[in-house]
């Protein structure tokens, strides 16, 4: 640019001979709008991402040496002869494909924010559900220290059962040792009583004996000694009894 500005002695920016005068001279001019091909978008390809890249304008600026025109001019002209119009109208296609790309681009970030969501969730649920499980381990030793306790109680109670029987067996054995000791001392009374008349009436025979003669004496006295041993013996036998008792 800077030589095309500056140019050398003895170096024409744009000769007489040029051979793309005439071209460029039809296009300042406008006659060859409509001739130039246009460009197409190529349709949105979401796999391999192709875009239509937007075409630029190349400008070329000159200082034109001319006896009649003597201030410099500045030409701008489209790259591969497309003009301005066109360009603006192709521009279009790019822009629109932008916002295809960033209603894309929102989507995934979208998808991506859901997924994370639904990942922070699921690892929720896997926490809640080892809190579970340790909850019903802790559940499951508790119940099986009840079973345990249960079982100890019943063998308790089953054995408070059998000391229950054996308490009221010896109870009844009591009751009939009780009894038999009232009837026995019932008949130590009636034999007490019955020795106590015989007594008497001993008592009361033994004057009348002492009339009689000596030869009878020496049965009597045997006969009082017998009597008297039993006497003793009942006597003693009832004492024990009422110890006992």
């Amino acid at each position: 640019m800077e030589e095309l500005k500056h140019p050398p002695e003895g170096v024409e920016v744009f000769p007489d001979v040029w051979p793309y005068f005439s071209l460029m001279d039809n296009a300042m001019a406008g006659r060859l709008e409509g001739s130039a091909p246009i460009l197409k978008a190529f349709p949105h390809n979401k796999d391999n991402g192709e875009f239509l890249i937007k075409p630029k304008k190349k400008k070329l600026a000159a200082m034109v040496k001319s006896s009649i025109v003597a201030a410099p001019t500045e030409i701008e002209f489209p790259l591969n002869g497309i003009e301005d119009g066109e360009v603006v109208a192709e521009q279009e296609g790019p822009q629109d494909i932008d916002c295809i790309l960033q209603e894309v681009e929102d989507e995934r970030r979208t998808t991506c924010s859901e997924q994370q969501v639904a990942e922070r969730e699921k690892e929720v649920m896997e926490r809640e559900r080892l809190v579970l499980q340790r909850e019903r381990a802790v559940l499951d030793r508790e119940i099986a220290v009840l079973d345990r306790d249960r079982a100890v109680l019943e063998r308790e109670r089953a054995a408070l059962d059998r000391e229950k029987a054996v308490m009221e067996r010896e109870r009844a054995m009591v009751e009939r040792d009780r009894d038999a000791l009232r009837r026995d001392r019932l008949a130590l009374e009636r034999e007490k009583a019955t020795l106590v008349s015989l007594s008497e009436e001993k008592e009361g025979s033994e004057e009348e004996v002492t009339e009689e003669s000596s030869s009878n004496s020496n049965s009597s006295n045997v006969k009082e000694s017998g009597d008297m041993d039993r006497k003793q013996r009942l006597i003693h036998l009832f004492e024990k009894l009422i110890e006992n008792f």
